[in-house]
Formats: C-alpha cells, sequence, structure tokens
C-alpha cells in the first residue's frame, strides 16, 4: 500500500510567502508615512522624493548579484541574512536623526530586498511540481500585494497613536521573528527534509521530463549564464517585464493624484481606490497560476500556458485601461482599470515559471536579471509619467501611454519561447566553431 503524500511543500511555500509579504509591509509603510516624516524631520520635497526612490536602485542593481548569493548559499542561509538586513533598515529608518540617515536605511532595504523573490523562485522550482508551479509563483506574488495592502492599512492606523518612529521599528520585529523560524525549519530541497516522506517526493517530481530545473540540469550547467542572458528568449522575457513593472508602478505611485486631476475624487477616496485596484492585482496573481497550470495540464505545452497566457492578458489589460480613456463616469472607468490591473496580474506567474522553464540551476541569476529590468523601469516610470504631464499638461493622456506600454508587452509574450531545448540549441550555437 502507498502512503499517502504529506503537504510538506505548502509548508515551505507559506514561509516564502510570508517573506514576501512581510516585505513589502516594510517597503510600502515608508510611503504612506512619507508626509509625516517629511513633516517632523523637515526635509524638502525634493529630499523626500529621494528618499523615497533610493530603495529602486540597489534593489534593481543587486537583483542578479543577490541571485548569485542565493544560488551558491542556498534559499535557507540567503533569505535569513536578508531579511534581518532589511529588518535592520527599517530600525534604521526609525531611529533616522536626518536625511542620510533615510538614504542610507533606504539603499540597505533595496540590497537587503533584492534577493527575495530571486531565492524563493528556485525554491519553488525544488518544491513544487510543475503542474502546480504556476499557482505557487501566483501566491507567493498574491503575498507581495497582501504585505502592501497590509501596509496602506495598518501604517495609517499607527502612526498617530504610535509615532512614524516606532511604527518602524514594530514593522521589524516580524521579520526577525520570521528569520529565527526560517532557519530553524525551511531546508533548499525536500530531500532534505525527513517528514517529506517518498509519496512527496514523487508527486514533486511528476512531470520533470519537460523541466530544466531538476530532469535537464545537466545540460544546463553546460551553458554560460552569457549566453542565456544574451537570448532572444531573455530579451523579449525582459521586455514584457519592464512593460508590467512601468504598469504596476502607475497604479502603485501616480494613480490618486491621475483620479483627483481627472475624475475629480477626493484625496481619501482615490487612496480607496488605489487599494481597489491592488486588490484586483492580488486576485489576478492567484488566478494567472491557476489558468496557466490548468493549460499546462491540458496541453503540455509550456509556450501556450507561459506565452499564450501572458500575451492574452497583457492584451486584454491594454484594451481595458484604453476603453477607461472613452468614458467619463468615474465608477465605469475604476471598474475598468481594477479589470485591467486584474488582467496584467495574471501574466505575473507565467513570467516566474518561465525563468524557471528556462535556467536550470541559474534561476536566481536569471530571475534577478528579468526582475533587475523591471525595477529600473518602476524607479522610471514616477518620473516619466510626471514629465509627461509637466508638458503635456493633460492627464488622461497617461492612459494612452500606458495603454500602449501593456500592448508592447503582449508583443513581447509573443515572442518568448519557454523550453529547455531553445536554450540548449542557442548553447551549442555560441560553441560551435563553424556557425
Amino acid at each position: 500500500m502507498v502512503d499517502r503524500a504529506t503537504t510538506i511543500r505548502y509548508q515551505a511555500l507559506s514561509w516564502l510567502t510570508l517573506a514576501a509579504a512581510l516585505s513589502y509591509l516594510c517597503r510600502n509603510s515608508v510611503s504612506v508615512a512619507e508626509s509625516t516624516i517629511r513633516e517632523d524631520l523637515g526635509l524638502s520635497l525634493e529630499q523626500s522624493g529621494w528618499f523615497m526612490g533610493a530603495f529602486f536602485w540597489t534593489y534593481a542593481i543587486l537583483q542578479m548579484p543577490s541571485g548569485w548569493f542565493a544560488e551558491r548559499r542556498g534559499t535557507r542561509v540567503a533569505l535569513s541574512v536578508l531579511a534581518l538586513g532589511w529588518s535592520f533598515a527599517m530600525i534604521c529608518i526609525g531611529i533616522a536623526p536626518g536625511f542620510w540617515l533615510l538614504i542610507a536605511a533606504q539603499l540597505v532595504m533595496g540590497a537587503a530586498q533584492a534577493g527575495i523573490f530571486p531565492a524563493s523562485c528556485n525554491s519553488i522550482g525544488h518544491w513544487m511540481p510543475l503542474a502546480r508551479r504556476s499557482l505557487a509563483c501566483g501566491i507567493l506574488a498574491a503575498g507581495m500585494q497582501l504585505g502592501a495592502i497590509c501596509a496602506s492599512g495598518l501604517t495609517g492606523q499607527l502612526l498617530t497613536p504610535m509615532g512614524w518612529r516606532w511604527v518602524f521599528v514594530v514593522f521589524a520585529l516580524p521579520s526577525i521573528l520570521w528569520t529565527i523560524g526560517f532557519y530553524l525549519w525551511f531546508r533548499d530541497r525536500p530531500t532534505q527534509v525527513p517528514a517529506v516522506n517518498s509519496s512527496e517526493l514523487g508527486l514533486i517530481a511528476l512531470g520533470r521530463e519537460n523541466d530544466t530545473s531538476e530532469q535537464h540540469t545537466g545540460a544546463s550547467e553546460l551553458i554560460p549564464l552569457r549566453v542565456i542572458v544574451f537570448s532572444s528568449v531573455m530579451l523579449w522575457l525582459c521586455g514584457q517585464q519592464v512593460c508590467r513593472a512601468a504598469g504596476y508602478m502607475f497604479f502603485a505611485s501616480w494613480f490618486p493624484t491621475f483620479l483627483q486631476e481627472t475624475r475629480g475624487v477626493s484625496v481619501k477616496e482615490s487612496g480607496y481606490v488605489q487599494g481597489l485596484v491592488l486588490t484586483g492585482t492580488l486576485i489576478g496573481s492567484i488566478f494567472g497560476g491557476m489558468i496557466t497550470d490548468w493549460i499546462w495540464r491540458r496541453t503540455r505545452s509550456l509556450r501556450l500556458s507561459r506565452s499564450g497566457v501572458g500575451a492574452a492578458s497583457l492584451g486584454a489589460c491594454s484594451l481595458l485601461i484604453l476603453g477607461a480613456w472613452f468614458v467619463e463616469s468615474v465608477t465605469l472607468a475604476v471598474v475598468l482599470l481594477t479589470f485591467g490591473a486584474f488582467f496584467a496580474a495574471l501574466a505575473g506567474p507565467s513570467a516566474v515559471a518561465t525563468t524557471i522553464d528556462i535556467a536550470g540551476p541559474r534561476v536566481p541569476q536569471v530571475f534577478g536579471l528579468m526582475n533587475m529590468c523591471g525595477n529600473f523601469a518602476a524607479a522610471a516610470c514616477p518620473v516619466l509619467v510626471g514629465k509627461l504631464f509637466q508638458v503635456t499638461e493633460n492627464w488622461n493622456l497617461v492612459l494612452l501611454l500606458f495603454s500602449g506600454i501593456y500592448l508592447a508587452g503582449a508583443i513581447c509574450w509573443i515572442l518568448v519561447i519557454p523550453n529547455a531545448q531553445h536554450t540548449s540549441r542557442l548553447a551549442v550555437s555560441d560553441t560551435d566553431p563553424n556557425r
């Protein structure tokens, strides 16, 4: 009689998802408290802008180095070190006497959080079966949004009774506790956990004949990283990430101002609407994983389940945002934009799963490269939107801009070929002296 499979893989996924939620709780609490910090420390708007944006530069630049660190030391060690790093940064923000320590703390925060998702995606490749991998990536993305939503609600509620300094110190404590529990419990591979029985190990390995992270590890190790980095697959994968990150950053930064300027929505109401849009992103992340896995189980086609879902979802998002440009009704515009954010989020799990599909043992570095490109776009997006309004003085043009950006992302997805054989052919071509 075959023993029923244990479910330790879901506990591993829960630890990773909680790390994502805690990281977004810490990083997003800064934007909520910005005006209070600026007033208390006497910062200028320009200084406050540098303080807000400092996070993204180290976060983007260190994606690949932190991916290398996670690959060499494993997720257990890497995430434990990184979580302590962003906890320390939160405490430094709380005790900062002025502008320069705030900047330093944000730079440390970005550096510490740069490796979260490269390391987590690497572990998802080891812990989750191929048929559930995209759903796991979607749950991880949902954890990010849950942390962002909690930051929006909790920070505002706690600022008055506790003061902004104690808020940041208190927000550091859950991450410290998580680090202790994670280091004691988590292991990089399911074979290292005695509680995982043979049935669960077999379930995790199911379908890996189509996978690069295990079945093709030997071949993938022969592929130089530069071949993957400069491949056409990676080019288009980074292209869609740039489009998705820029679009998400619009909803996370200028969107409330856009509603106030174009639809006459109050400041308070615009905050609630932004939360509604982020909820659409959260739900879309989970559904994206479910749909991607469902298509793969039915078709056994990585391209249809990854590229097909990515292209269709970003194309639908583009049309919905374009539709919002034509309508005058605030309610209808918000509904269209919320569904647009939902469809944009559907492509997230496909992107993460694709890095696992093509990268073999180099998942942390390859994901880091993709995420680095996206975060440079995220850092530039608020500046570009501000420049666009400064030149045109027409906020409605923002919708046309982002409709076009998401359409470009859909085109990038059409050109992505997410399979190991394609990457292997690139390696052979690169080493062939007769080419």
